[in-house]
């Protein structure tokens, strides 16, 4: 079974740029980046080289002796049998954390010979360059984040009809039921196995939940190994602590980040090194809570009040231990943790498509709090999410007397519908935003010159 990335698309515009410059490919282990840059080697190339820098050290000394890239290009081409020509040939570099001179040399191929097409990506790369003090050739590369498989991605597999449908929506009205409910089984399928591939293709292969969760399992002990293969020693318990906390932290009825889940007297002092660690990692995101949400909403920040997030609801339900049972068949005493994974799924959801876009979240006194609040354009939009068909709460009508907002948004179960500025739709469409939200507009009444 093939799964089809849509990071491809954004890697053909690259590859037609007029100024290209070589791609850092950044994202969690495991998410099938390598996979991509095959990939898209394959389909856009007369053909792809690859080069890997930790099965192959000797390709360091390479990049030690010389920074001329038409040097570097005429001795990589003895260690492999594809030619490498210009325009034509997809150069990869990976795990290029383990050559810093290969890494610089990125910023010699785009001032000297742009017309080398080069993506590099690495185990961590985020990571290794901070614990290493690697320089990265800044203004030089286009970074790239690559997050795992999204809904949407899931749902053009495993229902392509679906898929269809909600793709070519141009206006905003109720879905036939028949849609509705085939999006949300899809939904709940994708809420158990998550976005890495390898899980995503043993449920879709029908190997059976055993096999789903053993796959993650695996992920999670990689990651696990990661901790002491890349962290400073005296921070892997911290590591370890913070990333095994995230049930926790999110199971509780306010979800702000709090220390002493981690250990009884952590202070924030002892955990941030850690906490940046998973976050480069591409392993969790943090959402800062705003003190009100101004443009731009990156002013408004309280950076000693968060919420963390898992990269992946799949790993977060492994990493819980919550049985695939409890959420296909919505069991009873599943309600904290169920809408801790539905906001984990709606944030996961976004991302891959809107990843230049700051995600925070607003709280009033402890009263009332609004899951996320995004900056769109000029708009400042308040969008809140509900793990079912009940949305009884106030807080989004708290944030709106207050802040007047002209849109809304509310992820739930329930059907589409556009109605006073609220836009409730089903929670799987939050992955199609960037195209719902335009849909917003045409329902303005125009207004008579007269």
């Amino acid at each position: 079974m093939e799964l089809r990335r849509e990071i491809i698309n954004k890697l053909k515009e690259w590859k037609e740029r007029c100024n290209r410059k070589p791609i850092l490919l950044k994202g969690a282990r495991q998410i099938g980046k390598t996979w991509v840059m095959e990939r898209f080697g394959t389909l856009c190339y007369k053909n792809y080289v690859k080069f890997d820098f930790d099965r192959q050290p000797e390709l360091k000394e390479v990049f030690k002796t010389t920074k001329e890239p038409e040097r570097i290009i005429k001795e990589l081409a003895l260690y492999t049998d594809q030619p490498i020509g210009p325009e034509e040939t997809l150069i990869i570099f990976d795990e290029i954390q383990e050559c810093e001179e290969a890494l610089n040399s990125l910023k010699y191929f785009y001032e000297d010979a742009p017309q080398y097409h080069i993506i590099a990506t690495g185990s961590l790369l985020g990571v290794a360059v901070r614990r290493r003090n690697m320089t990265v050739p800044v203004g030089k590369v286009t970074i790239l984040r690559m997050y795992p498989l999204s809904f949407r991605e899931f749902l053009d597999v495993s229902d392509h009809q679906v898929y269809e449908y909600i793709s070519q929506l141009s206006e905003l009205k109720k879905l036939p039921e028949i849609i509705l409910n085939k999006l949300n089984a899809e939904y709940r399928r994708y809420m158990v196995c998550g976005g890495m591939p390898e899980a995503v293709v043993g449920l879709l292969e029908n190997k059976g939940m055993g096999e789903v969760d053993a796959i993650l399992q695996d992920i999670l002990d990689l990651y696990e190994l990661d901790f002491a293969k890349y962290a400073d020693s005296r921070e892997i318990p911290r590591i370890h602590a913070l990333w095994h906390s995230l049930p926790a932290q999110l199971a509780k009825e306010n979800r702000k980040f709090i220390y002493k889940v981690v250990k009884s007297g952590a202070r924030s002092k002892d955990y941030e090194d850690a906490l940046m660690w998973l976050e480069d990692a591409g392993m969790i995101y943090r959402v800062y809570d705003i003190s009100k949400p101004g443009l731009p909403l990156s002013a408004h920040q309280e950076f000693n009040s968060f919420k963390v997030y898992a990269c992946d609801c799949g790993l977060l339900r492994r990493l819980a231990n919550l049985p695939a049972i409890a959420i296909l068949e919505n069991t009873a005493g599943f309600t904290e943790f169920k809408g801790a994974l539905a906001e984990n799924i709606v944030l996961e959801s976004m991302l891959p498509f809107m990843d230049t876009t700051l995600f925070t979240y607003w709280t009033s006194a402890g009263t009332a709090e609004v899951e996320f609040v995004i900056q769109w354009q000029l708009d400042i939009i308040p969008i809140e999410v509900k793990a079912g068909s009940k949305i009884s709460g106030s807080s989004l009508a708290v944030y709106s007397k207050k802040y007047e907002p002209e849109y809304r948004i509310r992820f739930s179960s329930l059907n589409l519908q556009f109605n006073g500025g609220l836009l409730s739709a089903p929670a799987p469409m939050a992955a199609w935003f960037p195209m719902i939200y335009p849909l917003l507009n045409k329902t303005k009444p125009l207004v008579s010159k007269c």
